[in-house]
């Protein structure tokens, strides 16, 4: 049995000042989410995917999920306004699954081994992420710019997408956050609220997310150098 995966990828992507939805720049010629979709098409373990969307670009995602053959995609899900809703409304989408992984639509770089050591973690723990220890020093940081303290960053994980679960309790976990009106940074911070563990599955430092146009140059200096 294997995962089904939540990709939410309605968002603007203003931090991006790309004028448009920054899932559809290319990279080497073949859009963000193409380049993430195809890493779940190849897998093995990927049963079914579920593309969380601007419903207005409905037919954009159509034409580019025809143009590059992806054939696993379950569902074209229309999104919320938040993050949290989009996947929301993924999750509400699939009818069966004992784990279901939540990506992000512009971290087009995790590779299969670390997606499959995630998937094995989820089913042992019931929630587990990907992350990356912290490299930079971390200081805390007044209102007015002042340093207030530095944080012992031995303990310190940045973390990453995917983040996989066992279906029930991330439901349980997204249920209980609307009922209270919580907005967590991500899923992995609803399930802690439920007083459950999250286990920390090693990632890569190139599984990074394209937010901003410097990522871009990061994102295509990775793709050469995995081509050359």
């Amino acid at each position: 049995m294997g995962y089904q995966v939540i990709i939410p990828a309605a968002g603007e992507g203003k931090r991006m000042k790309a004028g448009k939805n920054k899932q559809f720049i290319t990279l080497q010629t073949i859009p963000i989410i193409i380049h993430t979709l195809k890493v779940f098409e190849q897998d093995p373990l990927c049963a079914d995917i579920f593309l969380v969307i601007n419903k207005a670009e409905e037919e954009d995602f159509k034409k580019l999920i025809m143009e590059h053959k992806i054939k696993k995609i379950k569902k074209l899900v229309p999104g919320g306004s938040e993050r949290q809703e989009s996947v929301y409304c993924g999750l509400m989408a699939i009818e069966e699954s004992e784990i279901v992984l939540v990506h992000d639509g512009a971290r087009p770089f995790v590779q299969t081994q670390v997606i499959h050591t995630l998937f094995e973690a989820a089913k042992k723990y019931g929630a587990a992420t990907v992350a990356v220890p912290v490299k930079d020093t971390i200081k805390q940081v007044s209102n007015e710019k002042m340093v207030m303290n530095t944080i012992d960053r031995s303990s310190l994980w940045s973390i990453q997408t995917p983040q996989a679960f066992h279906m029930e309790l991330l439901k349980q976990a997204h249920d209980e956050a609307r009922e209270q009106e919580f907005l967590g940074t991500d899923d992995a911070s609803l399930v802690e609220r439920l007083g459950k563990n999250v286990y920390i599955v090693d990632g890569d430092y190139k599984n990074i997310k394209l937010t901003t146009p410097e990522d871009l140059i990061f994102a295509e200096a990775i793709l050469s150098d995995w081509t050359n």
